[in-house]
């Protein structure tokens, strides 16, 4: 059954990139004319909101809503390769967002070798990216295609 399931293709995953980083720059606009509202902000105060906004924007979304804002406008969903019902646990989530900025498009490298077109953080940590619409019936009432984990 699972073979006849369509997962997303490259093009799909780095158009939700690419949002991604529109996102990312909005939001960096918007902290920085925030802080440019009061007097004295620390540098400190800086480094945290740039660095919290870089490092947890991509693994908060995708553990808590299943994706990040750009997989979402795109139809994509970030899951659980063993239970597509759930989303990835954050410390997984985080780990995947460290592999797949050190590796960059490098990681994209196995998609086109694996049957559910995951890429090597995928691999790693047990996710899997699928479009919204299979979540949508059959995936998730489907006892064949989810296990327990």
């Amino acid at each position: 059954m699972e073979n006849e399931l369509e997962f997303p293709a490259v093009l799909d995953r780095v158009k939700a990139v690419f949002a991604d980083g529109v996102v990312l720059i909005l939001l960096m606009f918007l902290v920085t004319y925030t802080f440019s509202l009061f007097e004295n902000v620390s540098q400190y105060a800086r480094m945290f909101a740039f660095v919290f906004i870089f490092l947890l924007y991509d693994p908060l979304l995708t553990s808590i809503i299943g994706g990040t804002l750009g997989h979402m406008a795109f139809g994509l969903r970030v899951k659980r390769d063993r239970n597509m019902s759930k989303n990835i646990l954050f410390p997984l989530a985080l780990l995947r967002f460290i592999v797949k900025a050190l590796l960059g498009w490098v990681s994209l490298l196995t998609v086109f070798g694996s049957e559910k077109r995951k890429t090597i953080h995928d691999l790693l940590v047990g996710s899997v990216v699928v479009y919204n619409t299979m979540l949508m019936g059959e995936m998730v009432t489907n006892p064949d295609l989810k296990t327990e984990n």
